[in-house]
Order: C-alpha cells, then structure tokens, then sequence
C-alpha cells in the first residue's frame, strides 16, 4: 500500500534515505535487556512530490518513542544552555514581555528554556509528555503539563489560562506524527498579536553536509522553509521572520504570526527562501540523489574504523545521541569496533545503547581508559566535546569526527 503525506495526503513514492532496519534510537538497554528480543523497525525517509516534505513512514507510535522514561534531558549540553538564555532575553526585548505576558513551551523537556523566562519573573507554562523530563522541570519550579500537544489541548489550555504572547516550539514540529493537528493547535493558543517561533533542523545542511544520522524514528518530519510556510499558512499563520542558526548542524528559527497581525515580514524570509531554490530544494532530482551520497559517507566511516582496528588501535566514543545510534546501526558498528561511549547524563549512564549493544559510562572512563581514539557521536557539539576532553591529547589520543565525511582531529 502507497503511502500517503502527513501534511497534503499526496501518495508517497520517492526514497530520500533508506537505512535499514534500526531500533528505537533513544531506546537504552539494561544489562538484563541484553539477553531478551529488541525490535527493530524499518527507518526510510521518503519526500513528497506535492509540498516537498520528507517524513519517515508511520511504524512507529509516538506514545511509543516519547515515553514515561525518555531519557534525553536538554540541560546537559551547556552550548544548548547559552543558545536558549541568549533566546530568552532577546526575544523578550524584541517583543516587550514582561510578568503581564505568557510564555508556553511545547516540548519543554526538563525547563532548560522557561528557567530563564522565570527568572525574568515572565509567566511560563511547559507542556511536556513525557514523565521523566518533566518531572525535572516541576523540580525546577517550573509549571508543566504532561500531555501531548494539538488542538484539543490548545483549547482547553485557552479555556483555562489565557492567550500565549510567545509560544516556543524548539526541535519538536519534526516530532509530531500529526503536524496539521499541532500547527493547528498553536494557532488557537496564540494571542491575536503573539509570535510563534519554531526551530528545527534546516533540511539544506541535512543534505548538504550529508547529516543522514539525523533521521531516526523520533523524527517523522525533515523541515525546510519551503515546506514549513507552507504548513503554517494552510492553519493561518504567516512567516514574518526567519534566522539561521549554527545548532543541530545548522537549524532554522521561524517567527510566525496570526495571518493579519501587525507583524512586518523582514528580508530574513526571502534571503532563506532564494537559497533553498538555489539548493534545489523545489526539484525532486535533488533529494532522489542523496541515497547515493549517504552510502558514500557510510563506506568512508566503516573503512577508517576498520583500518584503526586492524592496526591495533583502541576507540571510544564520546556521547549517546540518537543520531549516534542511527549512525552506528546503519553502518554496523558494535562493541568489536568501539569499546565504550561515555555521556554526562546520569540517566544514561550504565545502560547500553541500543542495536550496537556499546556501554555508556561516564565521561571519567575516558581518562581511566586512555583509548587512541575517540568518536565523536553529537558531532554537532564537537567544538565543546573537543575543548571538554582535550586532555586525550597528553597520551596521543585523537579525536573523529563521522560527518559530513569521516575524518581524524589530531
């Protein structure tokens, strides 16, 4: 049975990336769970001739992946700390909010953002569905719901608060199965004069910069502006603004706005929509092309780490992404190439990764073992892991770095 798109219900039959068969990625083993059946599902990226968005098929419930226990907490990369804080205060100067605003976070995960906004004594609302994250942020005083968002819920939260003046949507629009149902719900929350901002990872470096380990059943969708205006003008939203940003391997933040709200669209959307016709990102030739590009980039990784171990070389890894578990699944990389990963999150640490069946200990066991090499998973905060670790160095460790192309940091 064809497919379908989850935004215009065009059928489906262009292969953007076929990488198998993976598990979950964000799906961490106990030792016990070693020994037991871990499923795997199909992970293939296909891009819609209609709109141009390239979304994963439906194996997998997102009950199933942003679950009770999810363990990704955002407050462990301090890059991502600085990112948001910057956010907060810019943005409350831009747009004037003080303690008479309301802020709402879709996807608040564990307060790393609404800390700030609090501290501003801004009035903040987190909507979070998952338990282990979000009972980190209530810790942190912050108010959080534990539901998943869409439209049902936006009109009951406009029932029971208030219009939101800023909601903040950062690396979650490409989580939603239903993404007419969540754009539709921010639009209903929305104050008549409220912005939107959504960031997400920009699909130009995606294939650009050959950043296929992103994909991964987490993400259902892979945004571009091109496809992303065209999601929020069918809920009545209008782009009035976009930023480019070096996070997550190069992202986009879009300001959007009640279609006639007063709000005046700046040169930033024009300059984003002229680069990605220059990249092509309105012909179906260029995403048919990336498969190939992927398996260039899978065949270079594997060769390098293979020709390290042949020689006798012992590798680490530093992180447990799930775009590190999406990247060693697809190329076939176990315990027989990397000995241990290492990651500052607690609630990761003595677990195993999922497929690949790598340790996860705490960065400590990087100095303990001394490895000659160390691979760098989170490659998109290799600058921090680098001046983090730098040590290795006193031994002669060096560092890799998987993408865009596999290559060694002295």
């Amino acid at each position: 049975m064809t497919p379908h798109c989850r935004y215009c219900n065009a059928p489906l039959t262009t292969i953007f990336a076929d990488l198998g068969k993976t598990p979950i990625s964000n799906d961490y083993l106990t030792a016990a769970q070693l020994t037991q059946p871990e499923p795997f599902y199909p992970l293939r990226a296909l891009v819609c001739g209609q709109c141009f968005l390239v979304q994963l098929e439906d194996f997998v419930r997102a009950d199933d992946v942003f679950r009770a226990d999810y363990a990704y907490f955002s407050s462990f990369s301090s890059s991502w700390l600085a990112h948001s804080q910057r956010y907060a205060h810019n943005i409350a100067t831009r747009f004037g909010l003080d303690d008479n605003s309301f802020v709402v976070e879709l996807a608040s995960n564990d307060g790393y953002l609404l800390q700030y906004f609090k501290g501003m004594d801004i009035p903040v609302l987190g909507i979070e569905p998952c338990k282990s994250v979000a009972e980190a942020a209530i810790a942190k005083g912050i108010p959080t719901e534990m539901q998943f968002f869409g439209l049902e819920m936006a009109t009951k939260l406009r029932a029971h608060h208030r219009p939101a003046q800023l909601i903040v949507a950062n690396n979650v629009l490409a989580h939603v199965p239903n993404i007419n149902d969540f754009v539709a719900g921010v639009q209903v929350l929305l104050a008549d004069d409220g912005v939107a901002t959504f960031e997400f990872p920009h699909l130009l470096n995606l294939i650009h910069y050959n950043q296929f380990d992103t994909i991964y059943h987490e993400h259902y969708s892979y945004l571009s502006l091109l496809a992303v205006q065209s999601i929020l003008q069918n809920a009545g939203l209008r782009v009035f603004d976009v930023e480019q940003l070096p996070t997550h391997g190069g992202s986009l933040r879009v300001f959007a706005c009640h279609e006639h709200a007063a709000h005046t669209t700046t040169q930033g959307v024009q300059n984003v929509q002229h680069l990605e016709h220059d990249a092509g990102l309105n012909n179906m030739i260029t995403y048919s092309q990336f498969s190939q590009r992927v398996a260039n980039t899978q065949q270079t990784l594997v060769q390098l780490l293979t020709q390290l171990k042949h020689s006798g070389k012992t590798i680490a890894g530093y992180g447990a992404p799930a775009k590190g578990n999406t990247l060693l699944n697809y190329c076939g990389i176990g315990r027989d190439v990397v000995d241990f990963t290492v990651d500052r999150a607690p609630s990761k640490q003595g677990m195993f990764l999922p497929g690949s069946h790598i340790p996860i200990h705490a960065p400590q066991a990087i100095f303990d073992a001394k490895p000659d090499y160390v691979l760098i998973l989170p490659w998109n905060l290799k600058d921090e892991i680098i001046l983090e670790i730098a040590a290795i160095r006193d031994w002669g460790g060096k560092f890799i770095v998987p993408i865009p192309k596999a290559h060694i940091v002295d």
